[in-house]
């Protein structure tokens, strides 16, 4: 794993840039409230926060009281979290798909395993959960933040609006097939982003929930949120939820 080469190391420092300190406004004001209340976190538990980027979740396990070990695999963005937050946990660059070999992390160590936006970049789905169950103690908890696979399938959705009704709503073209989406265009709308294609993997709700209980997972809590933050438009409907987030636990 080590010096291996992640498609997000070209974006690291943009990314960085952009989301800053505490996150963009989608992760303070959807995403980390969201995470931070599935989690259930209790003071002197281990989480494991898988393609934790450059750690903001990292602030607000520590401040719970919790042991945060940040897990990605790309060199550039394990280093950039270092260098912003190194005093808050550890960060490793390892594979989602195997936690045990490539991390610090041993079987049956951690309590809570997160994935903040990052799930919808992983593949396969069954051997990145059942890396997770293997570093979870019994009856850990499993929270997942992820783009709504059924109203925001990446180059598949996109916000219309009807003048006539005043209304916003949501366009969705394809859901039900999964694919790897490469994701060019993510970098390059951006005013200053380099170039560089990362891939994210479009999957039906049904292929999250499947795949968790493959791996000796229930899930237990959902919730659905709708944008934070209207488009460049303007556009946004408080009925239409772009995020998902999904709680499992491990099956004793």
């Amino acid at each position: 794993m080590k010096g291996s080469r992640s498609s997000w190391d070209p974006v690291a420092g943009w990314y960085d840039a952009t989301v800053g300190v505490r996150g963009s406004p989608y992760h303070r004001k959807a995403a980390i409230p969201t995470v931070m209340r599935l989690a259930e976190l209790r003071a002197g538990e281990g989480v494991i926060d898988v393609g934790c980027g450059t750690g903001v979740l990292a602030f607000h396990v520590v401040k719970a009281g919790c042991d945060y070990l940040g897990v990605d695999a790309s060199a550039a963005m394990v280093r950039l979290a270092r260098k912003r937050r190194g005093e808050e946990g550890r960060f490793e660059q390892g594979d989602a798909r195997d936690l045990v070999g490539t991390t610090s992390a041993q079987p049956g160590s951690r309590d809570v395993a997160v994935f903040l936006l990052s799930v919808q970049d992983m593949d396969p789905l069954d051997q990145v959960f059942a890396s997770a169950v293997r570093v979870l103690k019994p009856a850990g908890r499993v929270v997942l933040f992820m783009v709504h696979p059924a109203f925001r399938p990446p180059r598949g959705s996109g916000w219309g609006y009807d003048p006539k009704r005043k209304l916003a709503y949501r366009r969705v073209e394809r859901y039900l097939t999964p694919g790897a989406v490469p994701m060019k265009e993510y970098a390059e709308v951006r005013k200053g982003a380099p170039r560089g294609a990362t891939i994210s993997f479009h999957r039906p709700l049904q292929d999250y929930v499947n795949a968790l209980a493959g791996a000796g997972l229930w899930v237990d809590a959902m919730a659905e949120l709708p944008d934070p933050v209207k488009d460049e438009g303007g556009r946004s409907n408080p009925e239409v939820p772009l995020f998902l987030a999904l709680r499992a636990r491990k099956v004793e």
